[in-house]
């Protein structure tokens, strides 16, 4: 299975005033769900070749949905909005960490004796931060950390194993002083990316780059980003035909899909499925809110939640 996380994508208004998924030119998402694009009302969707549903971020918790415990909740399986008393974010306060810590989906593939890995890429700086105490880990590599993963380098980046934010690795070229790494067009770095993602019983890939454009609000730069990112969707798309694998695309809240408003909403997220009809069915059946991915996953890799 490969989990494609995008960070702050919602089920947003089809209006391409405000969303830029009603404004981009995206072909292969286009085709994937036979038509519909990735806009409140396309969901439920069983389709030849994917499955949309719509999920819920809010967790029963008053207020906007946030990134901490948003994430916590996909990866522990438990509600921790709740648990915590708030949606917090952007990084895991001390309560969001120990929940993190104590449990999560990564540990529970390695137990199980399966394979995990988070396919990110980090440059040097960020190691350098993390060991100053200068920089917090977010949610998602602090749950592959704690499982005892160690965090992609450049030298993984190097041999095509792990990738840049932005998939391509041009923004990470555009960076002073960070070494070279290989460049992709968005289609080939598709394919690569699931060449990768062939290695482990899970895989996970952090984009984050999408709860940026949303924070920022220029409808031009989120436009490009979701071009660019329906190109990486097609290519992906195009090498996982076949396989009896999934690939799972969600979110853990609202933003970039209501470029009206700065800040996170309260929208449903997308929970996308690809890959074999009866998987999809599978998983799908379990998946209601954040809470619900991470025992769905398990079942579906392992047999039992």
């Amino acid at each position: 299975m490969l989990f494609l996380f995008l960070d702050g994508v919602g089920l947003g208004t089809d209006d391409p005033e405000r969303n830029p998924f009603s404004a981009a030119d995206m072909p292969y998402l286009l085709e994937l769900l036979e038509g519909r694009r990735l806009v409140e009302g396309s969901a439920p969707f069983e389709g030849q070749r994917a499955t949309l549903l719509a999920v819920d971020a809010r967790l029963g918790v008053e207020g906007a949905p946030q990134s901490a415990t948003g994430q916590a909740a996909l990866l522990t399986g438990e509600n921790v909005p709740s648990q915590v008393g708030e949606h917090y974010g952007p990084k895991p306060n001390p309560a969001v960490a120990e929940i993190v810590r104590r449990d999560n989906l990564f540990k529970q593939v390695l137990e199980r004796g399966g394979s995990a890995a988070l396919l990110n890429g980090y440059p040097p700086r960020y190691f350098e931060a993390i060991q100053r105490g200068v920089r917090l880990y977010s949610s998602i590599p602090l749950a592959a950390t704690s499982a005892g993963l160690e965090l992609m380098t450049v030298e993984d980046m190097q041999e095509g194993k792990a990738f840049s934010a932005d998939f391509t690795g041009v923004g990470w070229s555009g960076q002073p002083g960070f070494p070279s790494i290989p460049t992709y067009d968005p289609v080939q770095a598709g394919r690569q990316l699931a060449r990768a993602a062939e290695s482990y019983d899970l895989a996970w890939f952090d984009f984050w780059p999408s709860d940026f454009a949303g924070h920022r609000g220029e409808m031009s730069e989120a436009v490009t980003l979701l071009e660019n990112l329906d190109a990486v969707l097609g290519g992906l798309a195009e090498a996982w035909e076949g396989r009896s694998d999934l690939i799972v695309v969600t979110s853990d809240h609202g933003n970039l899909e209501d470029l009206s408003r700065r800040g996170h909403t309260l929208n449903p997220v997308p929970a996308m499925l690809i890959g074999p009809l009866e998987m999809r069915r599978g998983l799908a059946s379990g998946l209601e809110d954040l809470a619900s991915f991470a025992p769905a996953i398990l079942e579906t890799l392992f047999g039992s939640p």
